[in-house]
């Protein structure tokens, strides 16, 4: 089994782990009210997803 020769510091430990961060997730434009929609969900503007209707939204 391999073990370390030696004990990681705390400084070179985040060094190596500073990529490891949570990636949002990036927004699509709706195709039908150009409102910003997260990708393969329902749009909250509108109610529309893959051209047809799917939820009903109240306007305000």
């Amino acid at each position: 089994m391999a073990v370390p020769k030696r004990k990681l510091s705390k400084s070179r430990k985040r060094l190596r782990r500073g990529h490891h961060t949570a990636q949002g997730i990036p927004a699509q434009a709706c195709p039908r009210c150009s409102s910003p929609r997260l990708p393969h969900r329902v749009c909250g503007s509108c109610g529309y997803y893959a051209g047809k209707k799917r939820l009903e939204v109240e306007d305000n």
